[in-house]
């Protein structure tokens, strides 16, 4: 494709390569690195000028130093007068700061949004935001893809009794991202009601829906600690499923993360490649990934042409 450029930062390399695999093009040439006092530094390789350029970085590991990598990419690409700056955010950073909870806490989702339109980024691509409501928070596009399609082809390829499983989502807050996969299998759904003591700790869980004898599936866009779907897990277990899995899209896995899935009941975990996982695997043999390079080349490719991303929402081959 002639006048695009996607470069890479420094959270997630291997997913901007399979991306840049996929379009059938080379990662541009950026050079980041740290002076002695922990500044960040950014070079960018070669000219722009012109160019639609797509630069692919996730909010993950060292989360504020790469969020700050991502804002003077954008901003060097705008002064050498790139003609479009995307950025490709496949997992949004403080997307669960949305809203204001409680007195005098910050919306912090909106401090990003602001500080990447302040960069000059012209587009925003991500994927499963934690809240649809973070899009409001910019003056720019934002595509928000889903993992969906991943989903559903990863549930008919590796459980064999997907015919007779229920969709379950761990909150309320979930019920339609899993009604939506639910009427795609034509099967049923459940929700689990949580109530918390404290932000990470769960108080006390009550299921709505029916899993006896069935496998049950549980899908949540993001699991950070891991307590609330290994409770879920238990839940599940105790109300007569016969097997249960989890499908995230961010796979976060801090603190006490891996142990828990270790000691859980779940076959499988499965997560998209959003994050870097190769380490985590390593310590937990449940973690299964899903690639989602084509979903995000696509919608790269679809963007560059001025064509409509919003099928990607459920019609991407993978």
């Amino acid at each position: 494709m002639p006048n695009i450029k996607i470069f890479s930062g420094s959270s997630h390399q291997d997913l901007s390569q399979k991306i840049a695999d996929r379009l059938g093009l080379e990662l541009g040439k950026v050079v980041t690195k740290k002076f002695s006092n922990q500044e960040t530094c950014v070079e960018i390789g070669e000219s722009v000028r012109g160019e639609d350029v797509y630069i692919v970085q996730s909010g993950c590991g060292e989360i504020n130093d790469n969020l700050m990598e991502l804002l003077i990419m954008i901003k060097a690409c705008k002064i050498a007068s790139a003609s479009r700056v995307t950025a490709v955010i496949p997992r949004f950073p403080y997307a669960r700061q949305d809203k204001k909870d409680k007195s005098r806490a910050p919306i912090s989702a909106k401090l990003v949004a602001n500080m990447l339109s302040v960069a000059g980024a012209d587009h925003i691509i991500t994927m499963d935001l934690h809240a649809s409501q973070i899009q409001g928070f910019f003056d720019i596009p934002v595509d928000n893809l889903y993992a969906e399609p991943g989903v559903l082809k990863w549930i008919r390829e590796n459980i064999s009794e997907w015919r007779n499983c229920t969709i379950v989502s761990p909150d309320a807050d979930g019920a339609k991202r899993v009604t939506s996969i639910a009427d795609r299998l034509n099967v049923d759904f459940a929700l689990i009601h949580k109530e918390r003591k404290k932000a990470n700790e769960v108080d006390r869980m009550v299921l709505v829906g029916n899993v006896k004898d069935r496998v049950a599936i549980l899908v949540d866009d993001m699991a950070d600690t891991c307590g609330t779907i290994c409770h879920a897990a238990d839940k599940l277990l105790s109300a007569g499923a016969t097997r249960v899995y989890a499908i995230l899209t961010h796979g976060i896995f801090s603190g006490p993360a891996i142990s828990r899935i270790n000691n859980a009941c779940f076959e499988a975990v499965v997560v998209t490649n959003t994050i870097p996982q190769e380490e985590k695997m390593k310590h937990c043999s449940k973690i299964q990934v899903i690639d989602i390079s084509m979903i995000l080349a696509e919608a790269i490719r679809r963007t560059h042409n001025g064509e409509s991303v919003s099928y990607l929402f459920s019609h991407v081959p993978l």
